[in-house]
């Protein structure tokens, strides 16, 4: 339904629309049978810490560990998230916009922790740790189209096991008799 000056009205349209960008509006049901509409919050850098920091305690709890359902985690990291004292005076997040959130930090880690792993592997001497991540940031806006917004988030999650360099983990084996030729294997000693 297009009004006068290309005016779509979104809530009388059938057709599907995605909400990319946290800027968009939410609605929020009816009043009166009148369709409300509130602003969608932005996160901080310290919300996004905040939840990190929720999913990482939830999902390594050791007395729950992986015997609970989706929803039950889900409730969990919305109420560590809400009950954080950083957040003391502000309105507590849904799990609707928690779990959405975190689904864009995640995605976005996991494409740039591969970006990472490029730039590790093609890291030229004299190179330092400054150097790999810019190439891995070029190397992801290359990829993306798009710039890396959550650098925050992949410096708290990059040393989990999920998220962490899978080159580097590959540097640090050694060579034995079974994966290759031996080159490398400490000789037994004579007797």
């Amino acid at each position: 339904m297009v009004k006068s000056g290309g005016y779509v009205n979104l809530v009388m349209s059938q057709g599907p629309f995605h909400l990319d960008s946290c800027d968009h509006l939410l609605f929020t049901g009816q009043s009166s049978g009148v369709s409300t509409v509130k602003e969608r919050r932005k996160w901080s850098l310290k919300e996004d810490l905040i939840l990190i920091g929720a999913w990482l305690n939830t999902s390594k709890d050791p007395i729950v560990s992986n015997e609970q359902k989706v929803g039950a985690f889900w409730n969990r990291i919305v109420e560590y998230y809400n009950s954080s004292p950083q957040l003391v005076g502000t309105t507590p997040r849904e799990l609707g916009p928690c779990k959405q959130r975190w689904a864009r930090i995640n995605e976005g880690v996991c494409k740039f922790a591969g970006c990472y792993d490029m730039a590790l592997r093609e890291q030229r001497s004299g190179q330092n740790e400054n150097d790999v991540m810019k190439s891995a940031l070029d190397i992801f806006a290359n990829d993306q189209g798009s710039k890396f917004n959550f650098e925050h988030a992949w410096r708290e999650l990059r040393h989990d096991v999920k998220w962490c360099s899978t080159y580097l983990e590959k540097d640090k084996r050694k060579p034995t008799d079974s994966q290759g030729d031996g080159e490398g294997a400490v000789p037994e000693p004579y007797h």
